[in-house]
């Protein structure tokens, strides 16, 4: 299935294009010539020594997984997901892939910041912060079939249950209370009720009978071939079939951009001028899907064309070690929106050092890119180390800039 869409915005929704314009933007801060951040390279040898020390406490034996939705399921040792896939033993094995898919896209969806206030506990009594918090409470609320208009089918997603979603269920899904608060919780549930118009709207991807997310399981099985599916195929499909549920913030060509944003110094004189994309969340769910598609007998090729991802732990972590330095100090006592120039600065500066980042860190260990790919540097790895580096450095774990949060932020 051909990708759609005006060719701008088909531009702006492939990894090379991240990439390159995250790239151009570090090589402005090379030459020191970035408003809000200064770059200090000679600061790289001790991120990347601090990342292969967490990732060698984290994981002895080097058997690292992919940085994936699944990971925040068995927070604190426990194999959650395993005890729902236990219920399902003998369904075909495509069946549970579309239930892994409904439960990641929803899981990964409803992941933006949680605010420093809001826990959950789960069912065992185990107290849970942040995107852990997020992931148990969505995946707790998926096995009590809150994502399900079918009571005889509860481990499901689908259009009809997601366009009755209100903010007082969702919240109750979530123990969010005026003790508890959970940012953005109206912004989540419109979210979800975006979710079910856009799978009722497009039978194409999501079937007509019941739509639901599962129906992509289905494309990219059919698109695969002996070797394999391109990881760029995954997230393709995903911002072109998920394209309406993203908050409309910049439109172009009549055609909503999601995770887009404006920086005065990006791609001038090119097509999307002063337009940087990240499409962070639907590239986390890319890297969550292909583990599925894996796992289903589908091989996921060029992992590494995806990028990192930018959100607060990775940026964090250049921050806190001092690769990265604000030229405005003042900017982190605050609380920035997304769009403010610093927060799309920061992410696409957060983007280009990942890459290089990896390539430092796979020196140390050893291994090369096949073995040690972006994701499993990320999960190892860099989003690790900046949660380590966090919590050594402020009581409370907080990322050193504060983002605003609405609950969409892709």
């Amino acid at each position: 299935m051909a990708t759609r869409g005006h060719p701008t915005v088909v531009l702006l929704r492939q990894p090379a294009c991240i990439r390159s314009r995250c790239q151009a933007l570090l090589a402005l801060a090379e030459q020191d010539a970035l408003p809000h951040f200064s770059l200090h390279p000679e600061r790289m040898e001790g991120v990347a020594d601090y990342v292969v020390a967490t990732i060698r406490q984290n994981y002895p034996e080097l058997r690292i997984p992919y940085h994936a939705r699944w990971r925040h399921f068995a927070a604190g040792g426990i194999d959650r997901w395993g005890g729902l896939a236990a219920t399902l033993a003998g369904e075909p094995p495509a069946e549970t892939a579309r239930r892994r898919f409904d439960l990641a896209i929803v899981a990964v969806l409803l992941d933006a910041g949680a605010g420093p206030q809001w826990r959950y506990c789960d069912a065992g009594g185990q107290v849970l912060a942040r995107s852990e918090g997020l992931g148990v409470a969505s995946l707790e609320a998926f096995a009590h079939g809150l994502f399900s208009a079918d009571p005889a089918d509860p481990l499901r997603v689908d259009a009809e249950a997601l366009e009755s979603l209100d903010a007082a269920r969702l919240g109750h899904a979530f123990q969010h209370s005026d003790r508890n608060p959970l940012a953005g919780l109206q912004g989540r549930a419109a979210l979800m009720r975006n979710l079910g118009a856009a799978l009722r709207a497009a039978p194409a991807f999501f079937g007509a009978a019941a739509p639901r997310p599962g129906g992509l399981f289905d494309i990219l099985a059919a698109e695969a071939r002996p070797r394999g599916l391109p990881a760029e195929r995954i997230l393709a499909l995903l911002l072109e079939a998920l394209a309406p549920v993203w908050p409309h913030r910049l439109t172009l060509h009549g055609e909503n951009l999601g995770d887009v944003w404006h920086h005065p110094l990006a791609a001038p004189g090119g097509p999307g001028q002063g337009l940087v994309p990240f499409h962070k969340l639907s590239q986390w769910m890319s890297y969550s899907l292909a583990e599925v598609l894996e796992d289903a007998g589908i091989p996921v090729l060029d992992l590494d064309a995806l990028t990192g991802l930018p959100e607060y732990r990775n940026g964090g972590l250049f921050l806190d070690l001092g690769l990265l330095q604000l030229r405005d100090p003042a900017l982190a006592r605050q609380s920035l929106a997304v769009d403010h120039p610093a927060i799309v600065e920061w992410r696409a500066l957060t983007v280009a050092l990942l890459d290089r980042l990896a390539g430092a860190v796979r020196e140390r260990l050893g291994l090369d890119a096949a073995a040690l790919p972006l994701a499993r540097v990320l999960e190892g790895g860099s989003w690790a180390a900046g949660r380590r580096i966090a919590r050594e450095l402020r009581p409370d774990g907080a990322p050193p800039l504060t983002v605003a949060s609405d609950g969409t932020v892709f």
